[in-house]
């Protein structure tokens, strides 16, 4: 079963082309260990929430952007064996590749898809990332809701879906997926995203779908959405680094 590894992080907007290049010396180990894809997206569109928000769950500052990124792996036993040989590896140490971030704020975790819809090579350049707490042990009424209204974005556009379940997730000491959210203790926290063509069919399909009468709370009957919808965070990014195998 494919694996994820999910990251957000804050890196001063001046480093961007720092960060592309720490990126693309980097992420290549990843597909060398296993990897079959490697994505690193720089905010384009992410705005500021009542409850949480992308630049919350990393306290970023106002010289600052948010990245989202992800990793795929064919499995979770190639990610543990592969994760294991890139701490190992010399190109990775700060020596070689300092990161051009603050590292104690970074997020990440491990991810199990529970909802894949497209083709894995379908081309997109514009993404739209999300982290959202929900019951423990709600799993597959959030697989359900997903998968239902998922394909209506799929219908509007949509490139590629992949809606992980919290796996291998740490608690940090500064910031972590949980916080990010507010989780409380009998929740579990999802990574998912939607990648699109580009921009424009982002913003149309977006639309599109905000106004289909499906996503009318008074037209799903009495199924209650499996998550607070307050406590998501969500926004829209730029790929700057697309490795695949």
């Amino acid at each position: 079963m494919p694996y994820i590894d999910g990251f957000v992080a804050a890196v001063p907007t001046a480093n961007k082309q720092k960060f592309i290049d720490h990126a693309n010396l980097g992420d290549p180990v990843f597909i060398e260990q296993g990897a079959t894809r490697v994505v690193e997206c720089w905010e384009d569109d992410v705005s500021d929430g009542k409850v949480t928000d992308f630049r919350r769950t990393v306290q970023a500052k106002a010289d600052e952007s948010v990245v989202f990124s992800w990793i795929e792996w064919p499995d979770k036993a190639t990610r543990d064996v592969g994760m294991k040989k890139m701490m190992d590896d010399p190109r990775m140490t700060p020596e070689v590749n300092p990161m051009p971030f603050d590292g104690k704020r970074l997020i990440y975790g491990g991810f199990v898809p529970t909802v894949t819809l497209g083709p894995e090579g379908a081309p997109s350049s514009y993404v739209d990332g999300f982290i959202l707490a929900a019951p423990a042990d709600g799993k597959g009424a959030f697989t359900d809701f997903a998968a239902t209204f998922d394909a209506i974005f799929m219908e509007y556009g949509a490139a590629r879906i992949i809606e992980a379940w919290g796996d291998d997730v740490p608690r940090g000491t500064q910031t972590d997926f949980f916080r990010a959210v507010q989780a409380t203790e009998s929740e579990n926290v999802a990574f998912s995203w939607i990648e699109w063509p580009d921009k424009a069919s982002r913003d149309a399909g977006t639309r599109k779908v905000m106004e289909d009468p499906r996503m009318d709370p008074a037209n799903q009957g009495d199924t209650p959405m499996p998550f607070d919808g307050q406590r998501m965070v969500y926004g829209g990014f730029m790929p700057v680094v697309d490795l695949r195998a």
